[in-house]
């Protein structure tokens, strides 16, 4: 089982105004936080955006080596719907466009989101 994540950004504010309000929408909830960083949990699962000293100024490129994105279960087909449309007024544009709802391929219901610093979400809906 995964113990947590650690997500460095450049910008906390402008992440946490995307990302962080993504995982809140999802049902995490803000366990900590400090000057540099901010944690949200979900049961004994935790995800952290943090900024600081030790983060290179770029943006995050989903294409080199490391982590591609993150991808959450919604449930459903409205929920996801709905959740991708309020995350467009939240920093996100939606991917892959004119394949949405079925850029994974014809039987994979999701949404494929990028925030302003290219740090990509999936949304998939489940059954």
């Amino acid at each position: 089982m995964l113990h947590h994540l650690e997500i460095w950004v450049e910008d906390l504010a402008a992440s946490n105004a995307s990302v962080g309000w993504l995982l809140a929408r999802l049902g995490y909830e803000v366990q900590s936080t400090w000057a540099s960083g901010i944690s949200y949990a979900q049961g004994d699962f935790y995800i952290v955006l943090e900024s600081g000293p030790d983060v290179a100024p770029q943006r995050h490129n989903r294409v080199a080596p490391g982590m591609n994105h993150l991808a959450f279960s919604v449930p459903g087909t409205a929920e996801m719907d709905q959740v991708t449309e309020e995350a467009q007024a939240h920093g996100f544009t939606l991917m892959f466009a004119d394949r949405h709802p079925h850029a994974g391929g014809a039987g994979h219901y999701a949404a494929y989101l990028e925030d302003a610093a290219g740090f990509e979400i999936e949304l998939v809906a489940q059954p």
